[in-house]
């Protein structure tokens, strides 16, 4: 709980703060950066430094996290602290690490905003960053306990069994633990991170959601090539460099977005590479016979950028109250979709109680919430992964 002297002075101080935040981030990355190059070059994604990304999710975090100390003083925002301790747990961020961002972060505040941190005003912001340092360094080690690792050691090296060319821009890597260890479990929805060394020397890291069920011997993931500026750098290294018989890093699995293991009625929607979970879930789902009634909805470009098309079919199949839609905004002839143009769930029945997953382009997946809660889902029945820096829907 934030002190009351503290509350006041936060409170006071969040619009200016909030003001800043933008000038704020970019001197506290480069502070950061100087100091501790590595970090850039093996921890941070540099493609997410580069196009701003990175900080703007830094940013709406800590403001969101003050807001909601001032609101709600009795409570923590425990979505929000669960869905960084879980990317943090799969890049093996440590304790110790958050008394570098503190340092760095608090130069640049001070450098920013200049004689207005005065001593009260520094050790408010103080007391909340901390208290949010504090309560994420326990979430993950609470993560890195139930995973059986040491707090960061969450690295091992696996082999790559099988590839398969989903669509020319998509392929799966099947993996299996190089260590003959046991294969990690994992929820449907979760991922990994896979850290490759790439021809300047740097080892990057990227998360990758796992695309087959979970209880077997391999962990799947799928992985869409990307291009523009920047160009995906991990991604393009794994197309270019990983095939059978070649040994990758890789994290156990983490991810805060998993399908649970009610009863109720599931909409899972997505759009281009987002059907990566969404194929773990419906994989899961047929593999344990559900009756649960479940509605796909899925949009893409053309058939030939859809992944897992033919696994989708096969999936719904076997599942008894499965149905799915397709949207395309470029159809072919021979491979009809229901509907042309973007997912519209205009036409969807939308059962009551459904629980919503949701993955793919920020705009498709606001689009989604906004239409459920338009019709009466509640918040807390929508659940969506971003694969970006999040700075909230």
């Amino acid at each position: 709980m934030l002190s009351a002297e503290s509350a006041a002075v936060v409170r006071a101080t969040l619009p200016a703060v909030g003001a800043a935040i933008n000038d704020i981030t970019p001197i506290f990355y480069r502070k950061m950066f100087t100091a501790h190059p590595e970090l850039l070059r093996d921890l941070f994604n540099r493609g997410n430094q580069a196009n701003g990304t990175q900080g703007r999710a830094l940013a709406g975090s800590i403001a969101t996290f003050a807001v909601a100390l001032l609101e709600h003083p009795d409570t923590r925002p425990e979505q929000l602290l669960e869905r960084i301790a879980h990317k943090h747990a799969s890049l093996g961020i440590t304790a110790e690490q958050y008394g570098i961002v503190h340092r760095h972060l608090f130069a640049a505040i001070a450098e920013v905003l200049g004689d207005a941190v005065t001593p009260e005003v520094a050790a408010a912001w103080d007391e909340v960053y901390w208290l949010m340092a504090g309560s994420l360094i326990a979430l993950e080690a609470r993560l890195y306990a139930e995973s059986g690792v040491a707090d960061g050691d969450v690295w091992r090296p696996w082999r790559v069994v099988g590839r398969v060319e989903e669509t020319p821009d998509v392929a799966t890597f099947m993996l299996r633990p190089a260590d003959r260890g046991p294969t990690p479990p994992f929820r449907p929805g979760q991922y990994v991170s896979v850290q490759v060394e790439l021809a300047d020397g740097a080892r990057q890291i990227r998360q990758y959601s796992l695309s087959c069920a979970p209880g077997g011997s391999d962990h799947w993931i799928s992985v869409k090539r990307v291009a523009g500026d920047p160009e995906g750098e991990v991604s393009n290294w794994l197309h270019a460099n990983a095939h059978e018989g070649d040994i990758l890093r890789v994290s156990a699995p983490f991810g805060d977005v998993a399908l649970d293991e009610g009863d109720c009625p599931l909409l899972l929607a997505s759009a281009g590479i987002g059907a990566t979970p969404i194929i773990s879930m419906m994989a899961h789902l047929a593999a344990t016979a559900t009756t649960r009634p479940v509605t796909v909805v899925h949009g893409d470009r053309s058939p030939l950028t859809h992944p897992f098309r033919s696994e989708l079919e096969l999936l719904t199949e076997k599942i008894p109250q499965a149905v799915t839609h397709v949207w395309y905004e470029e159809p072919e002839e021979g491979w009809p979709a229901e509907r042309t143009g973007l997912v519209d769930l205009g036409g969807v029945e939308i059962l009551d109680g459904t629980r919503a997953y949701l993955c793919g382009p920020v705009p498709f997946m606001r689009s989604m919430q906004e239409r459920l809660l338009g019709l009466g889902v509640p918040a807390d029945h929508i659940h969506y992964e971003v694969f970006s820096p999040d700075a909230g829907l």
